[in-house]
């Protein structure tokens, strides 16, 4: 499978068809097709009135995005959707050189939605979405979205100003890499309506918010070690929250049977007997999966300071005064939690944080990876030993 292509290749590649004989017209109607087989598993479905094929473009028109169910939504209609560059690959694959989405611009009532610059670029599709193994996958070397704006009354409540995903394949083809990133976030919250959200809102300076988010990892497809690196989230004046884990049984075939048993849960939303039945199968396919390590950091910048003395203000005292609380609090909090030896690491942690809000980590970093059944079953029958069982540990300001 080959993800990758100069376009010095593509253009030998075509030079090199045309002399050997005449060309074969490409079958859009395929190609549709089995973008579809590869998007069944999580329900989703594209038509198109009529399929049209210009040299190696294929233009789909009158197409209509929607998700199958039982009462499935109205869909999404775009006039015309170009896949430019389009070339078959080995095994009745396809490679898409680029997608490019008209631009979006709804209005309904009082509300506007509107996006640009959407494209796709460097899409691999399966020629058989059943196929065992990588090239069962449908890939992307690059999704990105330019601004996005949202407007009620005129009024922009939120907006974004680009966000880009990208794929790579290792040159073994075993490990799946990805990025993203989402800049200028920005969500206006003054229109809030309920008294005591808007209360709440305005106390923690959270009226307006400012941010990004940005993510990135890697996926071992055969031996299912599911790496993310980093989930950032991160807003200015209230903090950065940060999420990184790893965990291993994320096999393709384990992604497969998940995906079933969601696209099962989403074909039947009103039978609560077949939704019981599915979620139940969910549970036994995570019992598969084990934890490697975890960690979950947030970096204040403001909003722990403003959160105090909102929370004391609502207890007839100030900020000083409700930390001072929350201190005396947690270790009585943690005893119910039977945590063991852990309690006194995390109220030393907590009470470090309060007096200096800076960073606040909470870690897992088991000796060997441990099946999450392990876990479940201490959660449930011996709370105070997760802490030893997953290697845990809560430390602060470092």
């Amino acid at each position: 499978m080959t993800l990758y292509r100069s376009t010095r290749l593509l253009l030998a590649s075509a030079a090199l068809c045309a002399l050997a004989g005449p060309a074969f017209a490409l079958d859009g109607q395929d190609l549709l097709k089995k973008i579809n087989a590869a998007f069944a598993t999580g329900g989703t479905a594209i038509t198109a009135d009529s399929v049209e094929v210009s040299g190696a473009d294929v233009v789909l028109k009158g197409v209509k995005l929607g998700v199958q169910g039982e009462t499935p939504e109205k869909p999404l209609a775009l006039a015309e959707l170009t896949l430019q560059g389009v070339t078959e690959e080995e095994g009745g694959a396809y490679f898409i050189e680029r997608v490019e989405f008209p631009e979006v611009n709804v209005t309904e009532e009082k509300s506007s939605f509107k996006v640009r610059d959407v494209y796709l670029a460097g899409v691999y599709v399966p020629g058989d979405a059943n196929a065992a193994g990588i090239d069962s996958l449908m890939f992307y070397e690059e999704a990105h979205s330019g601004a996005i704006d949202v407007t009620i009354d005129g009024k922009s409540v939120f907006s974004m100003t680009e966000a880009v995903g990208t794929m790579g394949l290792s040159e073994d083809e075993t490990t799946i890499t990805f990025e993203g990133t989402v800049t200028g976030v920005k969500a206006d919250l003054s229109t809030v309506e309920d008294p005591k959200a808007k209360e709440s809102i305005q106390a923690l300076g959270l009226t307006t918010l400012d941010g990004n988010m940005s993510m990135s990892g890697s996926w071992e497809v055969e031996s299912g070690t599911i790496d993310v690196e980093d989930y950032a989230i991160d807003f200015a004046n209230v903090g950065k929250l940060s999420l990184a884990f790893s965990m291993s049984g994320y096999t393709l075939d384990l992604v497969k049977q998940m995906q079933e048993q969601a696209r099962l849960m989403q074909a039947q939303p009103q039978n609560e007997q077949a939704q019981q039945a599915a979620g139940l199968a969910m549970l036994g396919l995570v019992q598969q999966l084990s934890l490697v390590d975890a960690q979950i950091r947030f970096e204040d910048a403001g909003i722990t300071k403003r959160g105090l003395d909102y929370a004391g203000k609502s207890q007839g005292t100030d900020g000083a005064q409700m930390a001072q609380m929350v201190k005396g609090m947690v270790p009585i909090l943690l005893a119910q939690a039977k945590l063991g030896a852990l309690q006194n690491e995390v109220s030393a942690a907590v009470n470090s944080y309060i007096d200096d809000p800076k960073a606040l980590t909470i870690a897992a970093a088991p000796a060997n990876p441990v099946a999450f059944p392990m876990i479940m079953g201490a959660a449930m029958g011996a709370p105070e030993t997760i802490p030893g069982l997953i290697g845990l540990k809560v430390t602060a300001n470092d």
